[in-house]
């Protein structure tokens, strides 16, 4: 294995954590770029947790709005972004999947990097979000750039399914939009995703690569993962079914609002991404076929969304923070 000096931006993030782990597990020299004023921790399994290893670096930086913010950097061999919008918001997105991607990809280009990874969705497919058409406006750059690249769309995350633990928890019924049964996706752990991503740095492809991942197992539905998670915390299988068109009708309602006020409108795009959730699968999208393909989603990794609700339920595991935007 070839020890790699690389830049990593977002990892203070869910994934980012996971990938830096990776990174300094596999030997590398990490150059860890942070928001000024945010904690960067690294717990390894023999290291205390908020030890930062000596292999990393940590810069802090305000990408976007401060010109000099590669002037403390070295020439990174490869380059990679965790880098999401917290909210989903048009003007964040457009901030962080576009912007400060896009100066990443500047500093890529004149350190002369031999790589840059980078997380995107699977979702964006189908694009009809505001976070979904700025990550592929980004996406577009890199396959115009001399920097090699791969774009690693990931389906669901283990942190996008637990919502409804502590209702589950507490006797009530699992929550569905329609009969549970028309969406799905296969669920990967932070810690695949992560190898899955670190294994990828020392090859760059020869043009920009889109590699849509998924974790092992079949593809689960919202039914499944209810019947999942009921068995596991000893509850019985009840459920309440909602229909997904409650987020347009909460839209239309508070639309009028939004002419006046960026903070409904803001909402409004929540909804948006709420219904998007409630109605599409995070699996491979068969263009030619026009649906979602299971058996094409490529697995990686050995994690299982069982045993991780099984840790979750033992206390094994602390509970995930799911983000601005979680629905419930």
């Amino acid at each position: 294995m070839r020890v790699m000096r690389v830049l990593l931006a977002g990892a203070t993030g869910y994934i980012g954590q996971a990938v830096l782990r990776e990174l300094v597990a596999e030997g590398h020299e990490v150059v860890a770029l942070v928001r000024p004023g945010r904690r960067l921790s690294l717990t390894l399994s023999d290291q205390e947790p908020n030890e930062v290893s000596d292999a990393v670096a940590v810069v802090e930086a305000e990408i976007t709005s401060d010109e000099d913010w590669t002037a403390p950097l070295p020439n990174a061999d490869v380059v990679v972004s965790c880098l999401a919008s917290r909210s989903g918001a048009p003007a964040d997105a457009r901030l962080v999947e576009y912007e400060a991607n896009r100066r990443l990809l500047e500093y890529a280009e004149r350190a002369g990097a031999q790589h840059f990874v980078m997380l995107s969705a699977i979702c964006v497919q189908i694009p009809r979000l505001a976070f979904q058409r700025e990550k592929l406006k980004f996406e577009a750059l890199l396959a115009e750039s001399s920097v090699p690249a791969t774009i690693i769309r990931a389906t669901a995350f283990f942190r996008s399914l637990v919502g409804q633990v502590e209702r589950v928890r507490a006797g009530k019924p699992f929550l569905l939009f329609s009969s549970g049964n028309t969406t799905a996706c296969k669920p990967i752990s932070d810690r695949d995703l992560a190898m899955f991503m670190v294994s990828k740095l020392a090859s760059p492809p020869s043009s920009t690569a889109v590699l849509p991942i998924g974790g092992p197992g079949p593809a689960l539905t919202p039914q499944d993962q209810g019947r999942l998670l009921c068995e596991t915390l000893g509850q019985p299988f009840r459920t309440t079914s909602l229909p997904p068109e409650m987020f347009d009708w909460i839209r239309w309602l508070i639309s009028p609002l939004g002419l006046v006020s960026q903070r409904m409108r803001d909402r409004m795009e929540f909804l948006r991404i709420a219904k998007f959730y409630a109605t599409e699968s995070m699996l491979y999208w068969d263009a030619t076929a026009e649906r979602y393909d299971a058996e094409a989603t490529p697995e990686f990794g050995d994690d299982t969304l069982q045993v991780f609700y099984a840790g979750l339920a033992s206390g094994e595991l602390k509970m995930p923070e799911r983000g601005e935007h979680s629905l419930f």
